[in-house]
């Protein structure tokens, strides 16, 4: 399991229900990233993408405590215990969780591999994501080089489990 996140210097990754800033570069290479796999995320985080709707060429998992939320072309998942249930018949390696806040701290652990995009920037943020750099068991394996888009520079990074 891994996660896929952009953060500001301050791992800031959201205000208000939305991103911190879009970067066509990091959608991109968040496209090629999660495409043909599986990602997984909270309610609130699928109402923020593009129609509501589930991200194409991707399955779809969206953890809701609400009995009464469904969505066509997603699988619902109730609870943790649910969500692994049903990740049974997946690789591992091959399923993302993609946010928000909450959803990244409870399956933070459970991840071998963090791919974060690091924005240079601090932004007016109310979502954080853990910073990666104060946890012992994992280490910076890689860093691409320095991206800008519309003045702002950013890196993609990938953190792995020791």
């Amino acid at each position: 399991m891994k996660s896929i996140v952009a953060v500001d210097n301050n791992w800031g990754i959201g205000k208000g229900g939305g991103m911190c800033v879009s970067l066509p570069g990091d959608l991109k290479y968040f496209r090629e990233q999660t495409m043909g796999k599986i990602i997984v995320m909270g309610r609130a985080t699928f109402e923020t993408l593009p129609g509501k709707e589930p991200l194409s060429g991707r399955v779809n998992i969206v953890l809701s405590r609400n009995p009464d939320f469904q969505r066509p072309a997603c699988i619902v998942c109730r609870s943790m215990g649910g969500l692994f249930k049903v990740l049974e018949s997946y690789n591992m390696e091959d399923v993302f969780i993609i946010g928000g806040e909450a959803v990244y701290r409870q399956f933070g652990p459970y991840c071998n591999a963090h791919l974060v995009t690091k924005i240079d920037g601090a932004f007016d943020a109310d979502r954080h994501y853990e910073n990666l750099d104060e946890r012992g068991d994992l280490e910076l394996v890689w860093e691409s080089e320095v991206h800008n888009d519309g003045g702002v520079e950013y890196r993609f990074t990938e953190y792995r489990r020791k």
